[in-house]
């Protein structure tokens, strides 16, 4: 028999209509969003290996400081000039083939990182790798809320985005062991290895994507048709805010949200391309041990956005989980700063900063989603995360260029300090007060 108000679903187990709702997204979590992490962490792994090949490229190329900020920051320039016109075919393509061809691309373009000869060669492919990873990230969230409703956005993008921070745990150690234990082998340096071995696993990963994710759920075999429309009618992407590109382009509130995340990526990359030169600054010694610490700030970053996503959709609340958050990680960027040169303080204050910058990231990602509804808003995420990413070309070169001036990495450390700081205040006045509606639904009689 049937409780009162529930509607029977086939193929689900006759329980409270909660139950059945977490089981059924539960289902999702594993054949959506973990697919996506996967292929979230060889996205991370192969744009921010340069990192930890940063001390080897440039001894045996000869690259500068400020040579090696421009390298890494060219990287965004090609990523924002394709991120909108790559999204905006994506309803057209479908989400499997535009992750197939991207991942593809991406993958051929970072092994062949393995064979450059000059900083121009370097420039240039860095540039290209930009070109096609274009669009993976906002199609992601895109993706995602066609899957998922409001409430649950956060704790199912801190399982896809629980990559970032991971890929920093696995690239670690792992670039780690290439660049000390493959160098000189076959007559190649540990970086050239790195490159190609770290790239090749991308491709692989995109035919299965290609074979095993859906479209859309109207294409999931795995969901019985009632299962298909209850996602289908608590998707955030139901409604219509925006019902083009241009309307995208006349919301002023979506380029206030850019700016603060603008922000938070300034700061999670001045992490991921210099806390391998931060180490080594506050004494740590070789590739292998570099690799092994800096692995434990993204670990704890990893380890923070689960709790913090499941805390935040609980209490339907976004503003301070996320703005709160950016706050602390310009504190933490200024400890770092301010360390004096004490590996287990620098360690400290690393690991801090990234929990914090990871909670703030993860946050943001389900924000948009209750501005975007409609045609418009593949093209809004884009638009978004463009402006955003641009704070990956311009951290890592404002810190090589005032690392080259100082000689030391932590002042440009400290000027990110200010950045975040700034990002974490636009945040506290654009994200809406007060508590999100629960949109989850049984479907109607």
């Amino acid at each position: 028999m049937t409780p009162a108000g529930t509607v029977p679903i086939p193929d689900l187990p006759l329980a409270t209509p909660q139950s059945s709702l977490n089981a059924l997204y539960r289902r999702i979590d594993l054949r959506v969003a973990t697919l996506l992490a996967v292929s979230y962490l060889l996205d991370t792994m192969d744009r921010l290996n340069i990192g930890f090949a940063q001390r080897q490229i440039s001894e045996r190329i000869g690259l500068t400081p400020q040579d090696y900020g421009f390298a890494a920051g060219i990287f965004f320039v090609g990523y924002v000039l394709c991120e909108i016109p790559s999204n905006l075919l994506l309803p057209k393509v479908g989400a499997r083939r535009t992750f197939f061809r991207i991942m593809v691309l991406w993958g051929l373009t970072s092994a062949c990182m393995g064979l450059i000869s000059s900083r121009y060669a370097f420039y240039v492919l860095r540039f290209l790798l930009g070109v096609f990873e274009a669009g993976f990230a906002p199609a992601a969230m895109y993706y995602m809320t066609s899957w998922y409703p409001p409430g649950r956005m956060a704790t199912a993008i801190s399982i896809q985005q629980i990559a970032a921070p991971l890929s920093g745990v696995v690239a670690g150690p792992l670039s780690g062991m290439l660049l000390q234990g493959m160098d000189h082998v076959g007559g190649l340096d540990g970086w050239r290895w790195m490159f190609v071995i770290e790239g090749l696993p991308t491709i692989l990963m995109a035919f299965v994507v290609l074979i095993f994710l859906p479209d859309r759920p109207a294409d999931a075999r795995w969901l019985t048709p009632a299962e298909r429309r209850i996602v289908e009618n608590n998707a955030s992407s139901v409604g219509a805010s925006h019902h083009g590109f241009a309307s995208v382009l006349r919301d002023p509130i979506l380029y206030v949200l850019a700016t603060g995340y603008f922000c938070i990526i300034a700061g999670i990359y001045t992490l991921s391309f210099w806390a391998p030169s931060v180490l080594r600054q506050a004494g740590a010694h070789g590739d292998l041990q570099v690799g092994l610490l800096t692995a434990i700030p993204f670990f704890c970053g990893g380890a923070a956005i689960v709790g913090w996503g499941r805390r935040s959709d609980r209490r339907g609340e976004r503003r301070w989980h996320c703005a709160g958050p950016t706050l602390l990680a310009a504190a933490g960027l200024a400890a770092i700063a301010t360390t004096g040169g004490s590996l287990p303080a620098t360690m400290l204050a690393l690991s801090v900063t990234a929990m914090c910058l990871y909670s703030a990231y993860l946050i943001f990602l389900s924000v948009p989603s209750q501005f975007l509804r409609g045609p418009g808003a593949v093209g809004g995420y884009a638009l978004i995360n463009s402006i955003a990413l641009m704070g990956g070309f311009f951290s890592p070169i404002l810190i090589g260029r005032v690392t080259q001036l100082t000689g030391n990495v932590n002042a440009g450390v400290l000027c990110m300090s200010v950045v975040v700081a700034l990002g974490g205040v636009i945040l506290m006045f654009a994200i809406p007060k007060g508590r999100l509606a629960n949109t989850d639904q049984m479907p109607p009689e």
